[in-house]
């Protein structure tokens, strides 16, 4: 079968030759493909920014397919389900997971992530793979919900939507959200639907502004001494909580500085580093709430399905390219320039996913 495979920083290639997953356990499925995506996350590797990364890694995490084999042990799933992945692999029943913290779990991992957060399963960028804890990581697509839609709830919009609800957002607020790619722009969107008066989104970049500015947010141009502008570019509204998406010291920092006194940051950008300048009498002083949030499809999945499927949310707005699987090492280097927003690798000849709705229109 096809799939996406890392070599080395910045190569990644797609091989034709790799062996088809089988099934390993009784709660494992076999899904075969309809639709991928790039995230943000996958760039880490991509980058050489994850030390020990395996060489041979089949990438992605965030996918959706059709059920080809199930386990005896997959409860209702059966071939033929129309289903979206969790990108976080947990098994459900140990005491984390029944206190609704996947992330926890004492099996935990992602997919195709090497070994950074559990042990190694090939990823979703692929013609078929390998789910384990099936039961309890896919989820069923419902009529009327394009896998292009339902994709987003693999991983980017769980997080955008877990960071917003973790920021306590309410009525009446302003929101600052830091980094505007997908995860942000996702954060942007489930804000507003909470009811954020005001959503401020901060990034360096004018296409990821632009991008906010049609959902509905004000857009700020990150750059060295925004805590010093902030009178400027809040319009001299104090910042209730904040959002940072990007997963780097700088955007932390930024974060920290612009939000109000007694006022709450959510961090959902993925961090690499082991240490952090934290003025601990500053945040004393102004009584900051600070949270660390990881997204979690498995526990908000049923909301945001509902969601989707009312027309409340539609991320599938961010889809910038759809290419086919064998276009992936071009989609890697778009989406590392940042000139795509979100990509969907699709596998097959390329044609759209299998949908029950229309095409959106989006380019």
């Amino acid at each position: 079968m096809k799939a996406v495979v890392w070599h080395g920083p910045r190569d990644v290639r797609v091989a034709d030759d790799v062996e088809e997953p089988e099934l390993l356990t009784p709660r494992d499925a076999i899904v075969r493909v309809t639709c991928a995506a790039i995230c943000g996350t996958d760039l880490h590797p991509y980058r050489g920014e994850l030390d020990g990364f395996r060489s041979g890694t089949i990438l992605g995490h965030e996918f959706c397919g059709v059920v080809e084999r199930v386990g005896e042990g997959c409860g209702a799933l059966q071939p033929g389900d129309r289903v979206f992945a969790s990108d976080v692999i947990a098994c459900g029943r140990c005491t984390a997971c029944e206190r609704g913290m996947h992330y926890q779990c004492d099996e935990r991992t992602l997919f195709g992530y090497g070994e950074v957060a559990g042990p190694y399963v090939p990823g979703g960028q692929a013609e078929l793979v390998r789910v384990p804890f099936a039961d309890v990581v896919l989820c069923r697509i419902p009529d009327g919900l394009s896998d292009e839609q339902a994709v987003f709830a693999a991983d980017v919009l769980s997080t955008g939507f877990t960071a917003a609800e973790r920021a306590d957002v309410r009525a009446g607020q302003t929101v600052a959200v830091v980094g505007c790619g997908p995860v942000g722009l996702c954060a942007v969107m489930s804000a507003r639907l909470m009811g954020a008066a005001q959503v401020l989104a901060i990034d360096p970049e004018r296409s990821r502004r632009d991008a906010a500015r049609a959902l509905g947010a004000t857009p700020v141009a990150g750059r060295d001494g925004i805590a010093d502008r902030r009178a400027e570019w809040s319009d001299g509204q104090e910042v209730d909580a904040v959002i940072e998406a990007v997963g780097a010291d700088a955007a932390l920092t930024d974060a920290l500085a612009v939000v109000r006194p007694r006022g709450t940051v959510v961090v959902v950008g993925s961090h690499g580093s082991t240490g952090f300048s934290l003025s601990t009498v500053d945040a004393f002083d102004r009584e900051l709430t600070l949270r660390f949030a990881v997204g979690d499809p498995i526990a908000v999945r049923d909301r945001l399905v509902a969601l989707l499927s009312a027309g409340r949310l539609d991320p599938a707005v961010l889809i910038s390219h759809r290419l086919p699987l064998d276009d992936a090492v071009d989609a890697y280097r778009a989406f590392d320039r940042r000139e795509a927003t979100k990509v969907l690798l699709l596998p097959g000849d390329g044609a759209h996913a299998p949908t029950t709705k229309e095409d959106d229109g989006a380019p």
